[in-house]
């Protein structure tokens, strides 16, 4: 059977490599890499205007990815922005949102991963929490520059995730908001601060979210879930 296609949303960034120094779309490879590990073929989904192109791009792939990247613009939740909240992509913003609605509408499994979690929270009437630190008292899910925090996460009992990745594990973060409210999804996973790790909506369709990152572990249960869900969604 041909291996399902999973769609990866993209930054758009000043970027240098070579002689060249000019924006361009990128990913972490990690990305492409873990997906092509369970089983599916990665195709990245650089921001472009969204009109009629989200709904051509999900009617061609079988399960969507909402990376991880720069802070959700607070204006989409109504909020004012936190001095720590900044460099938000409107560009991106759009796009993903247009890929979430098609999606919804077409029921494509989904996975969202980190930003994609606070996105689809967003998505789907709900809130952040700008500056996690502020709640928590630590640094404990973002360090700083490029390292990721491990941060231990207890899984709900019966819940998708838990089923996936079992009833507890230390994963990778790199988040300093989390989601404050998330209507029509269930939280599934906390951190031992009480941080929302993760949640998951009702129903058959693979529709789940986390803050920490998959695609950088050795265990990969999530993104075999999606790959799975993916597989049946294109039978």
């Amino acid at each position: 059977m041909t291996a399902p296609v999973i769609g990866l949303s993209t930054y758009r960034e000043d970027a240098r490599w070579g002689v060249w120094s000019q924006r361009a779309d990128l990913l972490p490879s990690d990305y492409a890499d873990a997906v092509r590990s369970v089983g599916g073929v990665p195709v990245l989904l650089p921001p472009v205007d969204p009109v009629g192109a989200a709904e051509a791009v999900v009617g061609r792939i079988d399960g969507l990815v909402i990376s991880g990247g720069a802070d959700v613009d607070p204006g989409r939740y109504g909020a004012e922005p936190h001095e720590r909240t900044r460099s938000w992509r409107t560009d991106r913003d759009t796009w993903e949102l247009a890929l979430l609605d098609a999606a919804a509408a077409a029921g494509v499994p989904l996975l969202g991963v980190c930003r994609g979690m606070q996105l689809m929270a967003v998505h789907a009437g709900g809130a952040l929490d700008q500056h996690t630190p502020d709640l928590v008292g630590h640094d404990g899910h973002d360090p700083g520059g490029d390292a990721f925090g491990a941060v231990d996460v207890t899984t709900a009992d019966g819940s998708r995730v838990g089923g996936l990745v079992g009833p507890s594990l230390t994963v990778n973060c790199h988040h300093h908001q989390s989601v404050a409210a998330h209507p029509g999804f269930a939280a599934v996973a906390h951190a031992a601060d009480g941080t929302v790790e993760a949640m998951e909506a009702p129903g058959e369709r693979f529709c789940v979210a986390v803050q920490w990152h998959p695609e950088t572990a050795a265990d990969v249960g999530l993104l075999a879930g999606l790959v799975a869900a993916a597989a049946s969604y294109r039978g």
